[in-house]
């Protein structure tokens, strides 16, 4: 049986200073403001062309949901890894899978938003892929987050619950479209 390695951090790790953690947790919270930015661009660029008059689930909220539910996400899952950075737990795959979630979460609008004009249909099905890459990515982080901090791993939730939402949305658009 394989060996699991312990998620949890060493409880040797000294806790950073005051002046740190606030630099600390703005660094996560920057992190994720460029992802959050980076990942707007294609939907600002498209939202008004193809997209506006593509086949949307029934179940779609409006937009200006979107935008705001996404700032609120990267936000928790930013302040997660920082109190899971904090206990020394932002090591080895664990911060591996928080840089992961970025990058496919900015990855995932390319896909979806800015592909479309240029492969059809196959940009969406891309990312479906993508989007149920990173719904892993969250089940692990919320795996790898838990054990450490028990509030990072609660953070972490709304976020995986709003990607198996958004594949939905995915996997409708990609089906119609």
């Amino acid at each position: 049986m394989p060996v699991i390695p312990d998620p949890r951090p060493d409880a040797r790790v000294p806790v950073a200073g005051a002046r740190s953690q606030v630099a600390a947790l703005a660094g996560f919270l920057a992190l994720s403001a460029l992802a959050w930015v980076l990942a707007s661009a294609p939907i600002i660029l498209n939202a008004n062309g193809w997209y506006a008059g593509s086949v949307k689930a029934p179940w779609m909220p409006p937009s200006w949901m979107f935008r705001t539910t996404w700032m609120g996400l990267y936000a928790g899952v930013a302040a997660a890894a920082w109190l899971v950075w904090r206990r020394g737990g932002l090591t080895g795959g664990t911060r591996t899978g928080y840089v992961l979630q970025l990058l496919l979460n900015t990855a995932w609008p390319v896909a979806f938003f800015g592909l479309y004009p240029m492969l059809g249909a196959p940009a969406l099905w891309a990312a479906f892929l993508i989007i149920c890459a990173l719904t892993g990515t969250l089940a692990f982080l919320i795996l790898r987050f838990g054990p450490v901090d028990a509030a990072a791993g609660v953070l972490v939730l709304p976020y995986f619950y709003w990607l198996v939402f958004s594949a939905s949305l995915n996997l409708y658009a990609a089906m119609h479209n």
